[in-house]
């Protein structure tokens, strides 16, 4: 059984969307002050796909 992962990096925010890897950042740093999360805590791809409004099987089958 392959292990998924559940944590979103900028890296494939970049890919998902085509925009630059700042952007990924930027969009993860809105998503954790919309969570109220602190800067250590790590954003889900269940976060972002909520935060997205991208489903959430497409998000894992594009960065796997």
């Amino acid at each position: 059984m392959k292990l998924k992962r559940i944590i979103i990096y900028p890296k494939d925010i970049q890919r998902i969307t085509g925009k630059s890897e700042r952007y990924g950042r930027l969009m993860i740093k809105r998503i954790k002050e919309e969570l109220k999360k602190d800067d250590h805590q790590l954003v889900t791809i269940y976060e972002f796909s909520h935060y997205s409004g991208i489903d959430q099987e497409l998000i894992e089958e594009f960065i796997d």
